[in-house]
């Protein structure tokens, strides 16, 4: 997801006071609830942004994946038809093959016939 010009506005907003909050607790100071609490609040938005660009990629990735799918139906659309077709030219030419027999034994069995008469 984008950022927006909040986000912008809010990581501005906290960053100088989490630099306060970070050289307070590099000098041993202790830290109040409200340092706690913006310093939840940029480690919660920092998550967000991650989950953000996970999500990112995530939709990108099922973006890609539907066209891949779209090509994959395709090829096996065009396979299908080309299978169809081989099929249907095996069956005719199987047939031919059997209506030229038949007919080559009729004739051979007419011949035989006249032939012992």
């Amino acid at each position: 997801m984008d950022k927006t010009k909040v986000d912008d506005m809010l990581i501005e907003m906290i960053t100088p006071k989490v630099k306060q909050i970070e050289e307070k607790f590099g000098n041993g100071e202790g830290l109040t609830q409200d340092d706690i609490n913006t310093l939840l609040l940029k480690s919660q938005y920092n998550h967000i942004n991650h989950l953000d660009k996970k999500l990112d990629e995530v939709t990108s990735d099922v973006a890609s994946l539907k066209g891949e799918f779209q090509t994959f139906k395709a090829e096996i659309i065009a396979s299908n038809e080309q299978t169809k077709r081989e099929i249907q030219e095996s069956i005719n030419s199987t047939m031919k093959w059997y209506i030229g027999s038949a007919g080559i034994v009729l004739v051979v069995l007419k011949a035989l016939d006249l032939f012992v008469k």
